[in-house]
């Protein structure tokens, strides 16, 4: 469906007529930060337990080695990754003030000198990038949840859900939360910021990876199907439905390596492909042979530790077999194929059908979470006024009514039988395009999408005006009307 731009601009006019009830007080400038948001790209965080390589998939996203992924210092802070001119660091305080930073960038990541400051007087890293991918994604990289440091730990939650005075808002529109496997303690986290109240996450605005996939298959060149069976039946488990949009398995090592592969790099592993089928499966039988194994094989000691670094053993087997297959003749063509094996372009098209298509959207959740949580923190003369206006931009915003729909079919507050998953792709739960939501391939006709468009409209109309449907079936069903009658609209508009 089109692009909420009247909601946005709906949302920024409550920000400024909030902004003059608040003039001459310090939250004054909260929610003119807040409306400036607006104008940003998209904020997307990436969230998940130690050792889920949050890094690495940030990095395989950015095409270029940019954050540590080692034990250091940096790796304990937040980190923006955002759109700029040149490449910048710059250091934000606690206490509001900020200063730029040295940095050096070798061969590897960049590495930020905080100098003579603590960690505990740093809030977050802003790291500037002439990247045209984060022209549209400010990528936010976290500390890891669950770690052995309870004040690292405690820095992430605080930053996804944060509950003191000072910002009752998240400052990340999205999120990416990383799954090794799925645990009680993961369920934990994304129930932590996960709230009914707009700025909190709900499965509109958060998709689960399955990172490391590769390893749910022992480095097997078939992993990455077996991650693919336990991504499904997690998308199916019913404490991550009413979480995440979905769950998509990704190989974050081979990803990572795709993004960045050299030629030198495709060089070692062709000489790996052209060594006899014996000796390079016996080099390639685990992580340990291949680093230390005496071989025949035309790789050095240092040759093989920088690829299992780079690439880990099942990036190795799965390069190996392309290059000998003929299916990868160059270094270009390998990073191609390891970027569509990995799960990282697949991870990309929903990153477009679910964040950046509803980019809008999901600032203007943002802003108006930013300030119902003001009004709750500070309530002035005139702010009861900027609550009932919030309240008729939300209930007059039928993007936002797909929204609250789509989180109460997940959690199973609305019971639709049979129709709940058709329901679900009606309101773009997969793909929000006019095609994906109708359930309709790329090859389907003008009439096809007519014919489809036609019969939803009849079978919601129906279960609308059905006498015995409860309320709530009532109300859902005239949301998807409404958005059926969206979507021949722009059809309509599209053929003529």
């Amino acid at each position: 469906m089109s692009a909420p731009t009247g909601l946005l601009a709906q949302v920024r006019d409550l920000l400024v007529a909030g902004a003059e009830v608040y003039a001459g007080t310090p939250f004054e400038a909260r929610l003119r930060r807040a409306s400036d948001r607006l104008d940003e790209p998209l904020r997307v965080a990436v969230a998940g337990k130690l050792k889920a390589g949050k890094s690495t998939l940030l990095n395989a996203l950015l095409g270029e080695e940019l954050a540590p992924t080692n034990a250091g210092e940096a790796t304990r802070l937040v980190t923006w990754y955002r759109h700029g001119q040149t490449y910048r660091a710059t250091i934000r305080l606690t206490d509001g003030g900020h200063a730029a930073a040295d940095f050096r960038r070798d061969a590897g990541p960049i590495e930020v000198d905080l100098g003579e400051r603590t960690v505990e007087e740093i809030d977050h890293l802003v790291v500037d990038v002439p990247s045209a991918r984060l022209e549209t994604l400010t990528l936010i990289d976290t500390p890891g949840i669950a770690s052995l440091s309870t004040s690292t730990s405690t820095r992430t939650l605080s930053f996804l859900a944060p509950s003191g005075d000072d910002e009752d808002e998240t400052p990340a529109d999205a999120v990416l939360y990383l799954l090794r496997h799925l645990h009680e303690a993961d369920v934990a986290v994304l129930e932590a910021f996960h709230d009914e109240d707009l700025a909190q996450a709900t499965p509109v605005n958060a998709i689960g990876v399955l990172s490391r996939a590769d390893e749910l298959g022992a480095g097997r060149l078939d992993a990455m199907q077996s991650a693919r069976t336990i991504a499904a039946r997690y998308r199916r488990d019913p404490r991550l439905r009413r979480l995440c949009q979905t769950v998509v398995p990704v190989a974050g090592l081979v990803a990572e390596a795709a993004a960045t592969l050299n030629e030198e790099e495709y060089r070692a592993l062709a000489r790996l492909a052209e060594a006899p089928r014996a000796e390079r499966d016996a080099l390639t039988l685990s992580a340990d042979r291949f680093a230390n194994a005496e071989t025949a094989v035309a790789l050095t000691p240092i040759d093989r530790a920088h690829l299992l670094a780079r690439f880990g053993l099942f990036g190795i087997r799965l390069s190996a077999s392309l290059v000998r297959l003929g299916a990868a003749p160059s270094a270009g063509r390998l990073a191609a194929e390891l970027s569509q094996r990995s799960g990282l372009e697949e991870l990309r098209r929903v990153l477009q059908s679910q964040f950046s298509a509803r980019a809008e959207l999901l600032k203007a959740r943002s802003a108006l979470g930013a300030l119902n949580a003001l009004v709750r923190q500070a309530p002035v003369a005139g702010a009861e006024r900027l609550v009932a206006s919030a309240e008729q931009v939300h209930a007059g915003a039928h993007v936002l009514a797909e929204m609250r729909m789509l989180h109460q079919l997940r959690s199973g507050a609305i019971d639709l039988d049979g129709d709940a998953a058709d329901a679900e792709r009606l309101l773009g739960a997969d793909d929000t395009s006019v095609l994906g939501r109708l359930g309709l391939g790329a090859d389907a006709s003008e009439e096809d999408v007519r014919e489809a468009l036609l019969a939803s409209l009849d079978r919601w109309q129906r279960r609308a005006e059905h006498p015995l449907s409860p309320q709530p079936v009532v109300d859902a069903a005239r949301v998807l009307i409404r958005t059926t009658e969206g979507l021949i609209a722009e059809a309509r508009t599209r053929s003529g």
